[in-house]
C-alpha cells in the first residue's frame, strides 16, 4: 500500500519507543506509594492519556500536582537508567525521512519526552507533549498543533499510533491514520491501515513531500 503526504506525525509510546515496560515499573511503584492497584488504575482507561489526566481520575484534586510530579520523576529516572528501547523499524525509518517532514506527538510531558526519546536514540526536531496543549488526544488539537509547526495542511499528513485516542485524535484533525499493534488488538484500532509495527513502512523522499509504501 502506497501514501503520499507532505509530513509524518508519530506518537512516542509504543510507537517509536518502546516503555511498556518502564510504565509498569513507575506506575507500580506509584500505586504502592498510592494506596492503590493497577487494576483500579486501568479502569480509567489510561493507554493513550496524559498522566495528569489519569491521576485526577484516581486521586483527590488536592493530591494531583504532588502526585504527578513524583510520577513524572520517576519515568524521567526509569528512562535514563535505560528503562525504554526503540520499537522495531522506528530509527531506520526516521533516518530516512527529512528532519523537517516528521514530528512526534505524544501525550506526555516534555522531561518525560525528552528523556525516554533520547534513551532510545530518537533525535527530533519538532515535539508536540501535552504542556503544549490545551485539550489532549481524542481532541485533535495535538496533531493539528505538530502541522502547524510543520507548515503542513493536516489533511496531507499520515499519522501512526497504538492507542484508539491517538488514532481519534488524529482523524479528527482530517489525517490518514496507521495503527500499529504494540498495545492494542487489531480490532480495537480504528485506522486506515493497521500494521505489527514500524519495519513494515518504507519512505522515499521528494521534492513534494514523502512518499510511504506499507507491507500489509
Amino acid at each position: 500500500m502506497k501514501f503520499s503526504a507532505d509530513a509524518i506525525l508519530f506518537d512516542s509510546d509504543e510507537t517509536l519507543v518502546s516503555s511498556m515496560k518502564s510504565v509498569f515499573r513507575c506506575w507500580s511503584q506509584w500505586a504502592d506509594a498510592h494506596g492503590l492497584t493497577i487494576a483500579e488504575i486501568m479502569e480509567v482507561q489510561p493507554h493513550g492519556r496524559p498522566a495528569a489526566a489519569i491521576v485526577a481520575d484516581l486521586l483527590p484534586a488536592e493530591e494531583v500536582a504532588s502526585a504527578v510530579a513524583l510520577l513524572e520523576q520517576a519515568e524521567v529516572d526509569d528512562a535514563i537508567a535505560g528503562g525504554v528501547v526503540p520499537v522495531p523499524g522506528s530509527r531506520e525509518l526516521l533516518a530516512s525521512l527529512p528532519v523537517d517532514r516528521w514530528a512526534v506527538v505524544t501525550s506526555g510531558t516534555r522531561r518525560v519526552a525528552d528523556a525516554r526519546l533520547t534513551a532510545a536514540g530518537v533525535c527530533a526536531a519538532h515535539v508536540v507533549t501535552v504542556d503544549d496543549i490545551t485539550h489532549h488526544k481524542p481532541d485533535p488539537e495535538p496533531f493539528l498543533l505538530a502541522a502547524q509547526r510543520l507548515g503542513v495542511d493536516p489533511k496531507r499528513c499520515v499519522a501512526f499510533e497504538d492507542a484508539p485516542a491517538g488514532l481519534a485524535s488524529a482523524r479528527a484533525a482530517g489525517m490518514t491514520t496507521v495503527a500499529v499493534t504494540t498495545t492494542h488488538d487489531a480490532s480495537a484500532l480504528d485506522a486506515d491501515v493497521v500494521i505489527a509495527d514500524l519495519a513494515a513502512v518504507t519512505t522515499c523522499a521528494t521534492e513534494a513531500g514523502v512518499e510511504l509504501t506499507i507491507a500489509i
